[in-house]
C-alpha cells in the first residue's frame, strides 16, 4: 500500500457519498438541475481518484525501474513524472 492510498480511498468514500445522496434524490422526485449537479460531483470524485491512483502507480513505478538507467534517461523520466500533474 502506497502512501497516497489513504488520500484515494478518502476520495472514493467522498464519490460514495454523492452517489448515495443521488439515489436519494431520484427517490425524492427533486428537480433534474440538482440530480445534475450531484452526479457532476460524483464524476469529479471518481476522476480525481483515478487521476491520483495513476500518478501514484507512474511515480512508485518508475522510480523502482529507473535507478540502473542512465542519468538522461532518469531526467526524461523525471519530466515524464512532472507532467502527470495536467492529466
Amino acid at each position: 500500500m502506497t502512501q497516497s492510498f489513504p488520500q484515494i480511498q478518502s476520495r472514493l468514500r467522498r464519490a460514495h457519498g454523492h452517489l448515495a445522496r443521488v439515489i436519494e434524490m431520484l427517490e425524492q422526485a427533486r428537480p433534474c438541475m440538482d440530480i445534475a449537479q450531484q452526479l457532476q460531483a460524483v464524476e469529479k470524485a471518481v476522476s480525481n481518484a483515478k487521476k491520483a491512483l495513476i500518478k501514484e502507480h507512474l511515480h512508485h513505478c518508475l522510480e523502482q525501474t529507473s535507478a540502473s538507467l542512465p542519468r538522461e534517461v532518469r531526467s526524461l523520466l523525471g519530466e515524464f513524472q512532472g507532467i502527470t500533474k495536467y492529466l
